[in-house]
Protein backbone atom coordinates (compact mmCIF):
# COMPACT_ATOMS: atom_id res chain seq x y z
CA UNK A 1 0.00 0.00 0.00
CA UNK A 2 1.61 3.21 -1.21
CA UNK A 3 1.31 6.58 0.60
CA UNK A 4 -1.61 7.69 -1.18
CA UNK A 5 -3.61 4.81 -0.95
CA UNK A 6 -2.58 4.87 2.82
CA UNK A 7 -4.27 8.24 3.38
CA UNK A 8 -7.14 7.37 1.26
CA UNK A 9 -8.05 4.13 3.33
CA UNK A 10 -7.15 5.79 6.75
CA UNK A 11 -9.49 8.69 5.90
CA UNK A 12 -12.30 6.38 4.55
CA UNK A 13 -11.98 4.63 8.01
CA UNK A 14 -12.05 7.36 10.39
CA UNK A 15 -15.13 8.43 8.34
CA UNK A 16 -17.14 5.16 8.58
CA UNK A 17 -15.78 5.61 11.99
CA UNK A 18 -17.98 8.53 12.47
CA UNK A 19 -20.82 7.55 10.88
CA UNK A 20 -20.63 4.07 12.96
CA UNK A 21 -21.12 5.81 16.28
CA UNK A 22 -23.99 8.25 15.00
CA UNK A 23 -25.72 5.02 13.84
CA UNK A 24 -25.55 3.29 16.72
CA UNK A 25 -29.17 3.52 18.02
CA UNK A 26 -30.44 2.09 14.98
CA UNK A 27 -28.78 -1.56 15.16
CA UNK A 28 -29.85 -3.72 17.45
CA UNK A 29 -27.30 -3.94 20.80
CA UNK A 30 -26.32 -7.82 20.27
CA UNK A 31 -25.35 -9.46 17.43
CA UNK A 32 -28.30 -11.38 16.23
CA UNK A 33 -26.35 -14.06 14.40
CA UNK A 34 -26.47 -18.01 14.53
CA UNK A 35 -23.51 -19.84 15.72
CA UNK A 36 -21.01 -20.30 12.31
CA UNK A 37 -22.84 -17.86 10.55
CA UNK A 38 -20.18 -14.84 9.78
CA UNK A 39 -17.78 -18.33 9.29
CA UNK A 40 -19.49 -19.76 6.47
CA UNK A 41 -19.30 -16.91 4.54
CA UNK A 42 -15.13 -16.73 4.93
CA UNK A 43 -13.61 -18.80 2.28
CA UNK A 44 -11.54 -22.13 3.83
CA UNK A 45 -8.23 -21.28 2.64
CA UNK A 46 -6.09 -18.07 1.91
CA UNK A 47 -6.27 -16.16 -0.99
CA UNK A 48 -3.09 -16.72 -3.22
CA UNK A 49 -3.30 -13.15 -4.67
CA UNK A 50 -4.12 -9.83 -3.32
CA UNK A 51 -7.31 -8.28 -3.08
CA UNK A 52 -8.62 -4.96 -3.54
CA UNK A 53 -9.30 -2.80 -0.68
CA UNK A 54 -12.67 -2.29 -1.65
CA UNK A 55 -13.25 -5.78 -2.31
CA UNK A 56 -12.28 -6.08 1.53
CA UNK A 57 -14.14 -3.18 3.03
CA UNK A 58 -17.03 -4.48 1.40
CA UNK A 59 -16.77 -7.55 2.92
CA UNK A 60 -16.77 -6.16 6.39
CA UNK A 61 -19.62 -4.30 6.28
CA UNK A 62 -21.39 -7.76 4.83
CA UNK A 63 -19.53 -10.19 7.01
CA UNK A 64 -18.37 -8.56 9.84
CA UNK A 65 -20.15 -6.25 10.98
CA UNK A 66 -23.70 -8.45 11.38
CA UNK A 67 -22.09 -9.82 13.65
CA UNK A 68 -20.82 -7.56 15.87
CA UNK A 69 -21.96 -7.04 19.64
CA UNK A 70 -22.08 -3.31 19.81
CA UNK A 71 -20.38 -2.30 22.58
CA UNK A 72 -20.45 1.89 22.39
CA UNK A 73 -24.00 1.42 22.09
CA UNK A 74 -25.45 3.71 24.33
CA UNK A 75 -28.37 1.18 25.30
CA UNK A 76 -25.56 -1.42 25.84
CA UNK A 77 -26.30 -2.53 29.71
CA UNK A 78 -24.83 -5.46 30.28
CA UNK A 79 -21.84 -6.84 31.68
CA UNK A 80 -19.44 -3.77 32.59
CA UNK A 81 -19.06 -1.04 29.85
CA UNK A 82 -15.66 -1.29 27.74
CA UNK A 83 -15.93 2.10 26.57
CA UNK A 84 -14.18 4.06 23.65
CA UNK A 85 -14.56 7.57 24.07
CA UNK A 86 -14.14 9.50 21.02
CA UNK A 87 -11.37 11.53 21.76
CA UNK A 88 -9.49 8.03 23.07
CA UNK A 89 -10.47 6.54 19.44
CA UNK A 90 -8.14 9.62 18.43
CA UNK A 91 -5.31 8.91 20.13
CA UNK A 92 -5.54 5.25 19.44
CA UNK A 93 -5.26 6.26 15.54
CA UNK A 94 -2.06 7.94 16.30
CA UNK A 95 -0.83 5.09 18.29
CA UNK A 96 -1.62 2.80 16.07
CA UNK A 97 0.26 4.55 12.98
CA UNK A 98 3.18 4.97 14.99
CA UNK A 99 3.24 1.63 16.12
CA UNK A 100 5.79 1.97 18.84
CA UNK A 101 7.45 -1.31 20.65
CA UNK A 102 6.98 0.93 23.99
CA UNK A 103 9.02 -2.06 26.49
CA UNK A 104 11.88 0.02 27.44
CA UNK A 105 12.64 3.86 28.12
CA UNK A 106 15.16 4.59 25.10
CA UNK A 107 12.59 2.38 23.05
CA UNK A 108 10.34 5.50 23.29
CA UNK A 109 10.91 7.95 26.01
CA UNK A 110 7.88 10.01 25.73
CA UNK A 111 5.85 6.84 25.97
CA UNK A 112 7.38 5.80 29.60
CA UNK A 113 7.78 9.44 30.97
CA UNK A 114 3.66 10.39 30.08
CA UNK A 115 2.60 6.95 31.59
CA UNK A 116 4.71 7.99 34.62
CA UNK A 117 2.96 11.79 34.80
CA UNK A 118 -0.93 10.32 33.29
CA UNK A 119 -0.85 7.71 36.37
CA UNK A 120 0.12 10.08 39.02
CA UNK A 121 -2.24 12.30 37.28
CA UNK A 122 -4.98 9.40 37.79
CA UNK A 123 -3.29 8.49 41.67
CA UNK A 124 -4.30 11.94 42.51
CA UNK A 125 -7.89 11.79 40.76
CA UNK A 126 -9.18 8.89 42.96
CA UNK A 127 -7.11 9.89 46.29
CA UNK A 128 -4.62 7.45 46.45
CA UNK A 129 -1.92 9.38 48.84
CA UNK A 130 1.55 10.16 47.83
CA UNK A 131 4.11 6.83 47.85
CA UNK A 132 1.72 5.14 45.28
CA UNK A 133 3.41 4.43 41.81
CA UNK A 134 1.30 3.24 38.90
CA UNK A 135 1.60 1.58 35.81
CA UNK A 136 -0.49 0.71 33.03
CA UNK A 137 -1.52 -3.16 32.03
CA UNK A 138 -3.13 -4.66 29.62
CA UNK A 139 -5.87 -5.87 31.22
CA UNK A 140 -6.86 -6.08 35.38
CA UNK A 141 -6.52 -9.87 34.81
CA UNK A 142 -2.48 -8.83 34.19
CA UNK A 143 -2.61 -6.74 37.32
CA UNK A 144 -3.86 -9.35 39.71
CA UNK A 145 -1.88 -11.92 38.48
CA UNK A 146 1.20 -9.77 38.82
CA UNK A 147 0.08 -9.26 42.54
CA UNK A 148 -0.31 -12.91 43.11
CA UNK A 149 3.22 -13.22 41.91
CA UNK A 150 3.94 -11.12 44.15
CA UNK A 151 2.35 -12.07 46.99
CA UNK A 152 4.13 -15.96 45.89
CA UNK A 153 7.76 -14.74 45.83
CA UNK A 154 6.95 -12.34 49.29
CA UNK A 155 5.78 -15.52 50.97
CA UNK A 156 8.73 -17.67 50.12
CA UNK A 157 11.39 -15.17 50.60
CA UNK A 158 12.09 -14.50 47.10
CA UNK A 159 12.92 -18.04 45.78
CA UNK A 160 9.98 -19.31 43.99
CA UNK A 161 10.75 -18.22 40.39
CA UNK A 162 14.05 -19.75 41.48
CA UNK A 163 13.45 -23.09 42.94
CA UNK A 164 9.73 -23.59 42.42
CA UNK A 165 7.17 -24.44 44.04
CA UNK A 166 7.52 -28.02 44.10
CA UNK A 167 9.57 -27.96 47.31
CA UNK A 168 8.34 -25.11 49.33
CA UNK A 169 5.46 -24.60 51.61
CA UNK A 170 1.82 -24.98 50.58
CA UNK A 171 0.95 -21.03 50.06
CA UNK A 172 -2.65 -19.81 50.81
CA UNK A 173 -4.43 -16.46 49.23
CA UNK A 174 -7.97 -15.54 50.05
CA UNK A 175 -10.90 -14.38 48.82
CA UNK A 176 -14.89 -14.12 48.69
CA UNK A 177 -16.98 -15.87 46.67
CA UNK A 178 -17.62 -12.35 45.08
CA UNK A 179 -14.31 -11.76 42.93
CA UNK A 180 -14.11 -11.85 39.65
CA UNK A 181 -12.76 -15.30 37.75
CA UNK A 182 -9.49 -13.38 36.58
CA UNK A 183 -8.57 -14.51 40.73
CA UNK A 184 -8.99 -18.08 39.87
CA UNK A 185 -7.01 -17.68 36.77
CA UNK A 186 -4.05 -16.04 38.45
CA UNK A 187 -4.15 -18.87 41.46
CA UNK A 188 -3.50 -21.25 38.33
CA UNK A 189 -1.05 -19.69 36.53
CA UNK A 190 0.88 -18.80 39.06
CA UNK A 191 0.78 -22.40 40.72
CA UNK A 192 -0.55 -22.08 43.62
CA UNK A 193 -3.14 -23.92 42.33
CA UNK A 194 -7.33 -23.85 42.76
CA UNK A 195 -7.52 -25.56 46.31
CA UNK A 196 -5.28 -23.44 48.13
CA UNK A 197 -7.94 -20.43 47.40
CA UNK A 198 -9.51 -19.86 50.33
CA UNK A 199 -13.41 -18.68 50.00
CA UNK A 200 -13.71 -16.42 52.65
CA UNK A 201 -17.97 -15.98 53.66
CA UNK A 202 -19.48 -12.78 52.79
CA UNK A 203 -22.17 -11.16 55.34
CA UNK A 204 -23.69 -7.95 55.58
CA UNK A 205 -25.54 -5.37 52.24
CA UNK A 206 -22.70 -4.97 50.74
CA UNK A 207 -21.58 -8.57 50.41
CA UNK A 208 -17.81 -8.01 51.96
CA UNK A 209 -15.49 -10.93 53.70
CA UNK A 210 -16.83 -11.40 57.18
CA UNK A 211 -13.58 -10.16 58.85
CA UNK A 212 -14.25 -12.57 61.68
CA UNK A 213 -14.28 -15.57 59.15
CA UNK A 214 -10.89 -14.65 57.65
CA UNK A 215 -8.69 -13.87 61.20
CA UNK A 216 -10.12 -17.34 61.17
CA UNK A 217 -8.97 -18.97 58.42
CA UNK A 218 -5.68 -17.24 58.31
CA UNK A 219 -4.80 -18.62 61.85
CA UNK A 220 -6.04 -22.01 61.10
CA UNK A 221 -4.11 -22.45 58.14
CA UNK A 222 -1.00 -21.65 59.83
CA UNK A 223 -1.37 -24.19 62.71
CA UNK A 224 -2.26 -26.63 60.21
CA UNK A 225 0.93 -26.19 58.37
CA UNK A 226 -0.27 -23.62 55.03
CA UNK A 227 2.06 -20.47 54.33
CA UNK A 228 -0.88 -17.70 54.17
CA UNK A 229 0.73 -15.71 51.81
CA UNK A 230 -2.18 -12.68 50.49
CA UNK A 231 -6.17 -11.29 50.19
CA UNK A 232 -7.78 -10.00 47.34
CA UNK A 233 -10.48 -7.28 48.31
CA UNK A 234 -12.59 -6.48 46.12
CA UNK A 235 -14.32 -3.17 45.43
CA UNK A 236 -17.50 -3.30 43.26
CA UNK A 237 -17.38 -7.01 42.84
CA UNK A 238 -18.41 -8.19 39.00
CA UNK A 239 -22.11 -10.30 40.19
CA UNK A 240 -23.49 -7.64 41.80
CA UNK A 241 -21.05 -4.87 43.02
CA UNK A 242 -19.84 -6.53 46.19
CA UNK A 243 -17.47 -4.74 48.21
CA UNK A 244 -15.26 -5.69 51.05
CA UNK A 245 -14.49 -3.39 54.24
CA UNK A 246 -10.50 -2.63 52.99
CA UNK A 247 -10.16 -1.11 56.34
CA UNK A 248 -10.62 -5.10 58.23
CA UNK A 249 -9.00 -6.30 55.96
CA UNK A 250 -5.81 -4.49 55.43
CA UNK A 251 -5.78 -4.54 59.43
CA UNK A 252 -6.04 -8.75 59.71
CA UNK A 253 -3.55 -9.52 56.80
CA UNK A 254 -0.69 -6.83 57.16
CA UNK A 255 -0.50 -7.91 60.91
CA UNK A 256 0.29 -11.65 60.09
CA UNK A 257 2.90 -10.00 57.12
CA UNK A 258 -0.04 -10.97 54.19
CA UNK A 259 0.17 -8.74 50.77
CA UNK A 260 -3.25 -7.22 50.17
CA UNK A 261 -4.28 -6.35 46.57
CA UNK A 262 -7.49 -4.71 45.85
CA UNK A 263 -9.64 -5.17 42.59
CA UNK A 264 -11.75 -2.73 42.01
CA UNK A 265 -11.62 -3.20 38.21
CA UNK A 266 -15.15 -1.35 37.38
CA UNK A 267 -15.56 0.65 40.43
CA UNK A 268 -12.43 2.13 40.86
CA UNK A 269 -13.35 4.61 38.18
CA UNK A 270 -16.29 6.00 40.60
CA UNK A 271 -13.46 7.29 43.11
CA UNK A 272 -12.41 10.28 41.36
CA UNK A 273 -15.92 11.42 42.85
CA UNK A 274 -15.39 11.85 46.43
CA UNK A 275 -18.39 10.79 47.39
CA UNK A 276 -17.97 7.55 46.33
CA UNK A 277 -14.38 6.64 48.37
CA UNK A 278 -16.80 5.29 51.83
CA UNK A 279 -16.83 2.37 49.57
CA UNK A 280 -13.24 1.57 49.37
CA UNK A 281 -11.95 2.98 53.06
CA UNK A 282 -8.98 1.88 53.99
CA UNK A 283 -7.33 1.65 50.18
CA UNK A 284 -4.79 3.90 50.97
CA UNK A 285 -2.93 1.54 53.80
CA UNK A 286 -3.29 -1.56 50.64
CA UNK A 287 -0.22 -2.92 48.93
CA UNK A 288 -1.70 -2.65 45.48
CA UNK A 289 -4.84 -1.55 43.57
CA UNK A 290 -6.02 -2.05 40.30
CA UNK A 291 -8.73 -0.26 38.38
CA UNK A 292 -9.81 -0.40 34.24
CA UNK A 293 -10.21 3.20 32.78
CA UNK A 294 -10.77 1.19 30.10
CA UNK A 295 -14.25 0.52 31.53
CA UNK A 296 -15.89 3.61 33.28
CA UNK A 297 -13.33 6.05 32.58
CA UNK A 298 -13.89 6.37 28.70
CA UNK A 299 -10.64 4.93 27.85
CA UNK A 300 -9.78 2.71 25.01
CA UNK A 301 -9.33 -0.94 25.64
CA UNK A 302 -6.90 -2.18 26.99
CA UNK A 303 -5.97 0.02 29.30
CA UNK A 304 -5.91 -0.77 32.90
CA UNK A 305 -4.25 1.04 35.99
CA UNK A 306 -2.53 -0.91 38.90
CA UNK A 307 -1.33 1.19 41.43
CA UNK A 308 1.44 -0.38 43.95
CA UNK A 309 2.55 0.65 47.20
CA UNK A 310 6.21 -0.85 47.06
CA UNK A 311 7.21 -1.22 43.35
CA UNK A 312 10.61 -2.42 44.08
CA UNK A 313 8.57 -6.01 44.73
CA UNK A 314 6.69 -5.96 41.58
CA UNK A 315 10.38 -5.57 39.79
CA UNK A 316 11.95 -8.06 41.71
CA UNK A 317 9.48 -10.53 41.30
CA UNK A 318 8.96 -9.94 37.08
CA UNK A 319 12.59 -8.24 35.64
CA UNK A 320 14.80 -10.27 33.83
CA UNK A 321 17.98 -7.88 32.59
CA UNK A 322 19.59 -9.88 29.65
CA UNK A 323 22.29 -7.92 28.00
CA UNK A 324 20.34 -6.67 24.87
CA UNK A 325 17.61 -4.87 27.36
CA UNK A 326 20.30 -2.76 28.86
CA UNK A 327 19.72 0.53 28.61
CA UNK A 328 23.47 2.07 29.32
CA UNK A 329 24.38 5.20 30.26
CA UNK A 330 21.31 6.02 32.32
CA UNK A 331 20.73 5.70 36.11
CA UNK A 332 16.95 5.82 37.40
CA UNK A 333 14.80 5.60 34.46
CA UNK A 334 11.88 3.55 34.65
CA UNK A 335 11.48 0.47 32.02
CA UNK A 336 7.64 -0.32 32.48
CA UNK A 337 8.29 -3.84 30.92
CA UNK A 338 9.91 -5.03 34.28
CA UNK A 339 6.73 -3.83 35.87
CA UNK A 340 4.76 -6.17 33.79
CA UNK A 341 4.66 -10.01 32.51
CA UNK A 342 4.56 -9.07 28.82
CA UNK A 343 8.03 -7.42 27.61
CA UNK A 344 6.07 -6.09 24.58
CA UNK A 345 4.36 -2.69 25.26
CA UNK A 346 1.60 -0.21 23.37
CA UNK A 347 1.69 3.47 24.06
CA UNK A 348 -1.51 3.03 26.09
CA UNK A 349 -0.75 6.56 28.05
CA UNK A 350 -1.49 8.68 24.94
CA UNK A 351 -5.03 7.85 25.01
CA UNK A 352 -5.15 8.45 28.59
CA UNK A 353 -3.46 11.46 28.19
CA UNK A 354 -5.89 12.89 25.82
CA UNK A 355 -9.09 11.66 27.92
CA UNK A 356 -8.21 13.46 31.09
CA UNK A 357 -7.27 16.83 28.95
CA UNK A 358 -10.19 16.92 26.41
CA UNK A 359 -12.90 16.10 29.19
CA UNK A 360 -11.48 17.17 32.40
CA UNK A 361 -12.03 15.54 35.45
CA UNK A 362 -14.96 17.61 36.12
CA UNK A 363 -16.80 15.86 32.90
CA UNK A 364 -15.55 12.36 33.75
CA UNK A 365 -17.44 12.96 37.40
CA UNK A 366 -20.83 14.52 35.97
CA UNK A 367 -20.81 11.24 33.54
CA UNK A 368 -20.29 9.10 36.54
CA UNK A 369 -23.19 10.77 38.98
CA UNK A 370 -25.20 10.22 36.07
CA UNK A 371 -25.06 7.20 35.48
CA UNK A 372 -25.88 6.35 39.01
CA UNK A 373 -27.93 8.64 39.72
CA UNK A 374 -30.12 7.09 36.20
CA UNK A 375 -29.47 3.52 37.49
CA UNK A 376 -30.67 4.41 40.71
CA UNK A 377 -34.27 6.16 38.73
CA UNK A 378 -34.62 2.77 36.94
CA UNK A 379 -34.39 0.61 40.55
CA UNK A 380 -36.33 2.84 42.19
CA UNK A 381 -39.19 2.40 39.26
CA UNK A 382 -39.36 -1.47 39.04
CA UNK A 383 -39.45 -1.70 42.69
CA UNK A 384 -42.77 0.25 42.93
CA UNK A 385 -43.55 -2.62 40.37
CA UNK A 386 -45.02 -5.89 42.05
CA UNK A 387 -44.66 -7.91 39.14
CA UNK A 388 -40.68 -6.88 40.11
CA UNK A 389 -38.38 -7.25 43.02
CA UNK A 390 -35.09 -5.71 43.71
CA UNK A 391 -32.87 -8.31 44.62
CA UNK A 392 -29.74 -6.09 45.13
CA UNK A 393 -30.36 -2.41 45.73
CA UNK A 394 -27.70 -0.26 43.34
CA UNK A 395 -24.32 -0.32 44.38
CA UNK A 396 -22.98 3.13 42.30
CA UNK A 397 -24.86 2.05 39.20
CA UNK A 398 -25.14 -1.29 39.20
CA UNK A 399 -28.22 -3.23 40.37
CA UNK A 400 -30.04 -6.73 40.15
CA UNK A 401 -33.54 -7.58 39.97
CA UNK A 402 -35.84 -10.27 38.96
CA UNK A 403 -39.54 -10.64 37.40
CA UNK A 404 -42.13 -11.97 39.23
CA UNK A 405 -45.60 -14.62 38.76
CA UNK A 406 -44.25 -17.67 37.48
CA UNK A 407 -43.88 -20.77 39.61
CA UNK A 408 -39.98 -21.67 38.36
CA UNK A 409 -38.83 -18.08 38.67
CA UNK A 410 -34.81 -19.02 37.48
CA UNK A 411 -36.04 -20.45 34.22
CA UNK A 412 -38.52 -17.54 33.81
CA UNK A 413 -36.14 -14.84 34.52
CA UNK A 414 -33.59 -16.74 32.21
CA UNK A 415 -36.51 -16.96 29.33
CA UNK A 416 -36.88 -13.45 29.95
CA UNK A 417 -33.59 -12.15 29.41
CA UNK A 418 -33.04 -13.79 26.47
CA UNK A 419 -35.69 -12.25 24.97
CA UNK A 420 -35.21 -9.05 25.88
CA UNK A 421 -31.50 -9.66 24.32
CA UNK A 422 -33.26 -10.96 21.07
CA UNK A 423 -35.72 -8.25 20.86
CA UNK A 424 -31.95 -6.25 20.39
CA UNK A 425 -33.32 -2.97 21.55
CA UNK A 426 -31.15 -2.96 24.98
CA UNK A 427 -28.92 -5.89 26.14
CA UNK A 428 -28.94 -7.38 29.65
CA UNK A 429 -27.04 -10.24 31.41
CA UNK A 430 -28.17 -12.12 34.18
CA UNK A 431 -26.39 -13.42 37.46
CA UNK A 432 -26.92 -15.80 40.62
CA UNK A 433 -27.34 -14.21 43.89
CA UNK A 434 -27.73 -16.97 46.54
CA UNK A 435 -28.23 -19.63 44.46
CA UNK A 436 -31.32 -17.75 42.32
CA UNK A 437 -31.55 -16.17 39.22
CA UNK A 438 -31.46 -12.51 39.15
CA UNK A 439 -31.42 -10.02 35.99
CA UNK A 440 -28.60 -7.43 36.26
CA UNK A 441 -28.62 -3.88 35.20
CA UNK A 442 -25.80 -1.45 34.95
CA UNK A 443 -25.46 2.33 33.29
CA UNK A 444 -21.87 3.14 32.14
CA UNK A 445 -21.70 3.48 28.67
CA UNK A 446 -19.89 6.82 27.38
CA UNK A 447 -22.41 8.16 25.16
CA UNK A 448 -25.85 6.90 27.13
CA UNK A 449 -27.95 9.68 27.99
CA UNK A 450 -31.19 9.60 30.64
CA UNK A 451 -33.52 8.84 27.50
CA UNK A 452 -31.69 5.17 27.27
CA UNK A 453 -32.44 4.59 30.62
CA UNK A 454 -35.77 5.51 30.45
CA UNK A 455 -36.03 3.74 27.45
CA UNK A 456 -34.53 0.50 28.95
CA UNK A 457 -37.43 0.63 31.77
CA UNK A 458 -40.17 0.74 28.75
CA UNK A 459 -38.27 -2.30 27.25
CA UNK A 460 -37.93 -4.16 30.55
CA UNK A 461 -41.33 -3.73 31.63
CA UNK A 462 -43.45 -4.02 28.07
CA UNK A 463 -41.66 -7.19 27.70
CA UNK A 464 -41.96 -8.88 30.75
CA UNK A 465 -46.13 -8.26 29.94
CA UNK A 466 -45.62 -9.72 27.10
CA UNK A 467 -43.67 -13.02 28.35
CA UNK A 468 -46.66 -13.39 31.29
CA UNK A 469 -49.56 -13.38 28.53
Amino acid sequence: MDEATFAEWSLKAAEWGAAYRASLRDRPVRAQTEPGDIGAQIPASPPQTGESMEAIFADFEKIVLPGMTHWQHPRFFAYFPANSAPVSVVAEYLVTAMAAQCMLWQTSPAATELETKVLDWLRQAIGLPDGFSGVIQDSASSATLSAVLVMRERALNWNGNKAGLAAGPKLRIYASDQVHTSIDRAIWVSGIGEANLVRIPVSGENRGMNHEALETAIIADKVNGYLPAGVIACTGGTSVGACDDISDVVRIAHARGLYVHVDAAWAGSAMICEEFRHLWAGVEEADSVVLNPHKWLGAQFDCSAHFIRNPEDLVRTLAIHPEFLKTHGRDGIINYSEWTIPLGRRFRALKLWFLLRFHGLDGLKSMIRNHVAWAGKVAEQLSKDPNFEIVTKPMLSLFSFRHLGAADLDAHNLALVKAINDDGRIYLTQTRVDGRVAIRFQAGQFGMTEDDANFALRVITELAQEWNR
